[in-house]
C-alpha cells in the first residue's frame, strides 16, 4: 500500500460544513495558486492528502475534509518509470489488458501494488506508473523470465531500435544429459539455416540425473527459436527462462513479482 506522506503542511483549507462538492484539482489549485494543470501533477505526484489519506485521482469530489499538500512536493519527481516483471509461464508478454480474455492471460495484469518486490524498498508507488504502459520484448508464451514495460519513450526507442543487437540470456533446462556432439550442433547452424537463423552461444549451466540446463544466449528476441534449434538437436525441453536483456538481469526476482528499473541500470 501507498504509505502517507510524512511532514505534511499544516497549511489546511477547510470548507464550510455547508459547502458543495467540488474537484479535488480545484482545491488545491486554491491552497497552491496555482494552474489546473499543477495541482492535477501535485496530485497525481501523491503529494496531497484528504483527511489524512494519500488521494491521487484528480477527479476527486471533496466537500468539508481537510485537503493538506506535503511541504516537500515536487512536480519534478512525477516521471515516466519502466517495470521489470519475472513473468510465469502462461502469461502474454506482449498482450494489452484489453485482450484479456479466457485464453489471453496478459502479463501486465501481474503489475500490481500486491505483486510489487519487497525487496525493491526505495521505490515510491504512484497509481500514474501503471498508466500508458508498453510491453517492450516479446518472450514465448510457455518461457518464465524477464520482460520489460515501460512509459519512458527513451527506453522504448532503445528496446526498439537496438532489438536486432541488443544481446538476451536464457536458461533452458532439457531432460537428460547433452553429450558434447549435441552442444556442438547447437552452436552450428544447419547450412540452409545460416541465413535465417542468428548467431547463437550455448554451454552447459548445470546437469543432475535427470536434466541438463543450458545457458544460450543470442542477439535479438526471437521467439521459436530456442524450440526449433532444441527440436533439431532431439532434445526435449522442460523450461525456459529469459535472465537478461542487454544489461539488465532478473537478478533475484521472484517469478510473478515486479521492480522497477533504477536510475543506474540501462539496456
Amino acid at each position: 500500500m501507498i504509505k502517507p506522506q510524512k511532514n505534511i503542511s499544516t497549511k489546511k483549507i477547510l470548507a464550510s460544513p455547508d459547502q458543495a462538492e467540488e474537484r479535488l484539482s480545484k482545491r488545491v489549485m486554491q491552497l497552491q495558486a496555482c494552474s489546473r494543470r499543477e495541482a492535477e501533477q501535485y496530485i497525481e505526484g501523491g503529494w496531497v492528502q484528504v483527511n489524512g489519506r494519500v488521494v491521487e485521482e484528480p477527479m476527486a469530489r471533496v466537500s468539508d475534509q481537510a485537503v493538506t499538500i506535503d511541504p516537500h512536493a515536487n512536480l519534478m519527481a512525477v516521471s515516466d518509470v519502466t517495470l521489470l516483471l519475472h513473468k510465469p509461464p502462461g502469461f502474454e508478454a506482449m498482450a494489452t489488458l484489453g485482450q484479456a480474455n479466457k485464453r489471453v492471460k496478459p502479463a501486465q495484469q501481474l503489475l500490481q501494488l500486491a505483486t510489487h518486490w519487497a525487496e525493491d524498498r526505495d521505490a515510491r508507488m504512484l497509481k500514474h506508473h501503471f498508466a500508458r504502459l508498453t510491453a517492450c520484448v516479446p518472450l514465448e508464451l510457455a518461457a518464465s523470465g524477464l520482460v520489460v514495460f515501460t512509459q519512458d519513450w527513451r527506453v522504448l526507442r532503445k528496446l526498439t531500435e537496438d532489438a536486432g543487437v541488443m544481446e538476451h540470456e536464457l536458461v533452458v533446462e532439457v531432460k537428460g544429459e547433452v553429450a558434447p556432439e549435441v552442444l556442438h550442433r547447437l552452436n552450428t547452424p544447419f547450412n540452409q539455416d545460416r541465413d535465417n537463423v542468428p548467431a547463437v552461444k550455448v554451454s552447459v549451466n548445470s546437469t543432475s540425473d535427470a536434466s541438463t540446463r543450458l545457458r544460450f544466449a543470442f542477439k535479438g528476441a526471437h521467439p521459436g527459436l530456442i524450440a526449433y534449434l532444441c527440436e533439431r538437436a532431439g532434445l526435449e525441453i522442460l523450461s525456459i527462462k529469459r535472465l537478461r536483456v542487454g544489461r539488465v538481469a532478473l537478478t533475484q526476482l521472484p517469478e510473478g513479482q515486479w521492480r522497477y528499473l533504477q536510475a543506474h541500470e540501462r539496456f
